[in-house]
C-alpha cells in the first residue's frame, strides 16, 4: 500500500503522514506543488525524529506521480487507486481495499483534482460525518483511512507488542529534504 498526498497545503498534516509512514513501514508520496518546503521546521517537527524511517518520494506532477506507481505494481494504477474525497463514492467502512491499493488524499483546500475524480468515479471512498460539517482534517483523514484500508486488505499490521525501543538513527538531525527520493 501507498499513500499520496496531491498538492498538500499544511506542513503539519505532511509531517504527520510521514510519521503514519514510518510506523507503518509505507511509501509516501507528495505531489507537488507544496504549500511548503521541504526544509519547513513545522514539517520536521510534526514527523518527529523519524524521517529516517520515511520512505519519501517526491513528484514534479500527478502525472509524474501516476507514471513512477504504474510502472510499480502488478495490477494497473486505476485498479489499485483508492479516491479520499469528502464527496461521493463509498463509505470507507464499506468500501473493499487490497494489499497493494494506492490511497489518494487531495489538498485541505481543494480535494483531489476534478478531472481525477471524475476518471476514476468508482474509486472514490469517503469517511461518514455529519451534516453540516464539511471535512476532516487531511492528517486525520489519513491515518483513519490507511488503517482501515490495510485491516479491510487483511494487511499485516505491524508486530508491536506495546515495547518501545528507538530506531538507530533517531539521533540524527534527519529533515525531509534529506531523505527524499524523487522521480
Amino acid at each position: 500500500m501507498d499513500i499520496v498526498l496531491v498538492h498538500p497545503e499544511i506542513p503539519h498534516n505532511s509531517g504527520c503522514a510521514g510519521r503514519l509512514s514510518a510506523a507503518l513501514g509505507l511509501p509516501l508520496h507528495l505531489v507537488e506543488p507544496l504549500g511548503f518546503s521541504l526544509e519547513d521546521r513545522y514539517l520536521k517537527r510534526a514527523g518527529l525524529d523519524y524521517w529516517p524511517m520515511v520512505d519519501l518520494r517526491v513528484h514534479a506532477d500527478l502525472d509524474a506521480c501516476w507514471s513512477a506507481l504504474e510502472a510499480e505494481g502488478t495490477r494497473p494504477l486505476a485498479e489499485r487507486a483508492r479516491l479520499f474525497s469528502a464527496r461521493g463514492g463509498s463509505s470507507l467502512f464499506e468500501a473493499s481495499f487490497e494489499s497493494d491499493d494506492v490511497l489518494f488524499f487531495g489538498s485541505e483546500t481543494k480535494g483531489l483534482p476534478a478531472e481525477l475524480l471524475e476518471r476514476l468515479g468508482s474509486q472514490r471512498v469517503y469517511v461518514p460525518i455529519r451534516p453540516g460539517v464539511r471535512s476532516l482534517n487531511l492528517a486525520n483523514t489519513v491515518a483513519l483511512g490507511v488503517y482501515t484500508a490495510m485491516h479491510r486488505a487483511g494487511a499485516p499490521m505491524p508486530d508491536n507488542d506495546g515495547t518501545y525501543v528507538p530506531h538507530p538513527e533517531r539521533e540524527r538531525d534527519v529533515w525531509p529534504a534529506d531523505i527524499l527520493r524523487a522521480d
